[in-house]
Order: C-alpha cells, then structure tokens, then sequence
C-alpha cells in the first residue's frame, strides 16, 4: 500500500518512511502542502498522513481540498497542536483521525492499519493510467476493457510501473525493488521483461504507454 506523508520535518518523516517501509508500506513525502497536493492529485494513495503546520497550504486547508475531490481515502492528522478546538478543526475539515505529537511509532502503525481495514470495503484498490487498469485486489489488467494475460513477473512488473507512473525507473530500481535480486549488469532479462510487457499493454492500442528512455530506464506515461 503507498502512503502520501506531508510533513515538514525532515528527520521525523525520514523515521516515519523508515518504520513503515520495514512493515511492507511505500511513503511518499512531500515536505510542503503544495507539493502534497500536487502529488494527492498525480498518483492513488492507500492512506495520507497530514501534519497541521506546513508551509504554502496548511494541513488543515489541505485536507478540506482533498475531501473535495476524494470522499474516500483515510486522512490521518499527525501533528503537535492537541487542544480539543485543533482536533475540531482537524475532523470538520474531513479528517478520520487525529494523533498527536510526540507519539509512538507503533501507535501510528496501528492507526493506519485500522483506518485501511476500515476503508477496505469503500475504496477498490485499482491503478489507473489512461485507459489501462491494474486491480491490486484481483491481481489483473485490463486495457480498453481486454483482459491482459500476465505472467507473475509481467505482474510485478507492471504493478511497480504503475506505482511509480509519469516516473523514470533503471534497471537497477527494478532488479531490486521488483524481484529483490542484485543488479547484474551482464544480464537482459529485465529488458526482455519490458519487452513482454510492452508488447501486451501496447501492442494495438493507443496511446502507447510503456516507453525507454534511453541511458536512464523505462518509464509508464502517456506520450
């Protein structure tokens, strides 16, 4: 599951990035509240995690923006302003939950993972990208509505790039974020695995979405 972390802190969101990338999750930070609506509206989160005093858009603001354009994804505050009238403000501006700092790093962990259970059944886990879909609950792809006959590696593959769309990831990024092996530069078996791939989510549609970027990697865009 990815997590959008918008905090300014840059040694509290680095141990907070660091603690759940260990329990399986991927966080993405924004230290500011532009960039974190710049990212909320570039990418699909599982769960946002929203510090109160962000520079440019404040969490609270940021938060009602958010809600305005998605009903569903769990909002959790986490933030040293703990008076009842700041957690008033936090819940009305659409917020599903309020920690305080300091907090402990396990009580964060079981808040986020009471908040997805919670959401489980009101948000279907889909990636989108065009007219291509990846439904992370039934493990299948879909292009223009066809169903795309993946292999497991294809999967993962395809998975990983649409996590990361619109950004360039190396061989590297993918020997060792896709199938935890260590990068052998001897070896085309990723770029054969591309190749499989492109083939199947590409191959008499349009627009083509699976790109090279020749000296740097590959990269799932439109156009």
């Amino acid at each position: 599951m990815k997590i959008l972390l918008v905090e300014d802190e840059e040694r509290l969101a680095s141990f907070i990035r660091k603690g759940m990338s260990a329990e399986g999750y991927e966080v993405e930070i924004a230290y500011d509240g532009r960039i974190g609506l710049s990212l909320f509206r570039g990418d699909e989160y599982g769960i946002i995690i929203l510090d109160v005093n962000l520079p440019h858009i404040n969490g609270i603001e940021l938060c009602r923006m958010i809600r305005s354009e998605n009903e569903a994804v769990p909002v959790l505050m986490l933030t040293a302003l703990d008076s009842l009238a700041d957690k008033s403000d936090g819940f009305n501006a659409g917020a599903d939950d309020y920690l305080a700092k300091p907090f402990e790093f396990q009580e964060l962990l079981l808040r986020v993972r009471a908040l997805t259970r919670r959401n489980g059944t009101k948000q279907k886990q889909v990636l989108r990208l065009a007219d291509l879909e990846l439904n992370l609950d039934t493990q299948t792809a879909t292009r223009a509505g066809e169903r795309l006959d993946l292999t497991t590696r294809e999967y993962a593959l395809l998975e990983y790039l649409m996590l990361n769309k619109g950004k360039i990831v190396s061989r590297i990024d993918i020997s060792e974020q896709v199938w935890n092996l260590n990068f052998d530069s001897s070896t085309n078996v990723i770029d054969v695995y591309v190749s499989y791939l492109r083939k199947k989510i590409d191959k008499g549609f349009s627009p083509k979405l699976l790109h090279t970027i020749v000296g740097m990697g590959y990269v799932l865009r439109e156009g």
